[in-house]
């Protein structure tokens, strides 16, 4: 369990509940959930800048590291069609994959083919189910993708002014600003009575938040003097209690309630809000193909990690359907930012093109 790994090396009530944060970070679990502590420390895998477990912010946004790769890419001759929808995989008579057919009809072919969607979309909607074992399509229907998360994007006129830290008086960020801002994090129990509310299908009153302000790192990120401040927060079920949907007076009022809990530690803050986006988790499926809203594209659970994931016989990245790889976060080793999956996938593929 979590928590006890944390009573075994913190005395901190505070300082353990902000470590469980990382544990529980986009996975509908409690810090009491027996397995939470993989989550944790899926977290502090790897390195930056040869700093074990260290974490940073990508200059110009995420998207800019997604640009990265990109032009990586297509300086070694790589084609990429941004915003030419996948409609299903080309297969051949001997069920072996042969390209894809895009939603304007145009078909790409090609000997192999590697998916980053989710599990579910590239199992269960771009391939027909005839064409796959039948205990391997009831393991990718049942895999878990239950999500907590309701992502807010927030644009303000100035800067988050902490009780615990007040702002400087030129206005200018202070080394907390630059950091991940944990609140309503003051104990586990907490986290796990947030959990807990969830699971009922209520939205927690006493969210957990992760906030960051990448604009106190990179300024152009927003006009002078004024800030984009994201916020990670949880609990939210994807179905409301009593089956309800998550309409905007719902959407709104959650988001509230968040802002409510932030203006306890930083007075003035719903004053300086200029605008807001709320992605609970559908918002978060349908714009970004995410099941369930779940950023990892299935719950990081030790049942559906390792040889297990996605399905049992299935981890290496090879499909029922020769020629098509899995090389999204639904592959092992699952989420995150690090390119592992991709990378393996990359591996994988190369090998079985050689003999084509």
């Amino acid at each position: 369990l979590l928590c006890q790994i944390l009573d075994h090396w913190f005395e901190s009530e505070p300082l353990k509940a902000t470590l469980a944060t990382d544990a529980v970070i986009g996975a509908m679990a409690s810090p009491h959930t027996p397995g939470s502590g993989y989550v944790l420390l899926h977290h502090v895998m790897g390195e930056l800048e040869g700093r074990r477990g260290a974490w940073g912010y990508v200059a110009g946004g995420m998207g800019a590291l997604s640009q990265a790769i990109a032009q990586a890419a297509t300086a070694w001759g790589a084609h990429i069609f941004a915003e030419k929808a996948v409609c299903h995989v080309l297969l051949g008579r001997d069920g072996k994959a042969q390209g894809v057919a895009l939603q304007d009809g145009t078909e790409v072919r090609s000997k192999l083919v590697l998916s980053n969607a989710s599990p579910q979309i590239t199992f269960l909607e771009l391939i027909p189910q005839e064409q796959l074992p039948k205990d391997f399509v009831q393991r990718i229907q049942q895999v878990d993708t239950r999500s907590p998360v309701t992502k807010i994007n927030v644009a303000v006129d100035r800067l988050p002014s902490f009780l615990a830290a007040p702002n400087a008086r030129d206005g200018q960020p202070l080394p907390h600003h630059q950091c991940s801002i944990h609140l309503n994090c003051e104990g586990t129990q907490l986290l796990h009575q947030a959990f807990t509310e969830a699971a009922h299908g209520h939205p927690s009153s006493r969210p957990m938040i992760e906030l960051c302000i990448p604009s106190a790192l990179d300024p152009g990120l927003a006009p002078p003097g004024c800030h984009v401040v994201s916020l990670f927060t949880q609990y939210t079920p994807y179905v409301l209690a009593g089956g309800q949907s998550w309409d905007e007076q719902a959407r709104n009022a959650y988001a509230d309630t968040v802002f409510d809990c932030i203006e306890d530690y930083a007075p003035g803050f719903k004053a300086s809000v200029i605008g807001r986006d709320i992605l609970t988790p559908p918002d978060l499926e349908r714009i970004f193909g995410l099941p369930g809203g779940n950023i990892f594209h299935g719950g990081m659970s030790l049942d559906q990690l390792y040889f297990a994931r996605p399905a049992p016989s299935y981890s290496g990245y090879r499909s029922p359907i020769p020629g098509l790889y899995l090389c999204g976060s639904g592959a092992h080793p699952g989420g995150g930012v690090m390119g592992a999956a991709g990378r393996n996938a990359a591996q994988v593929a190369i090998k079985d093109f050689r003999h084509l």
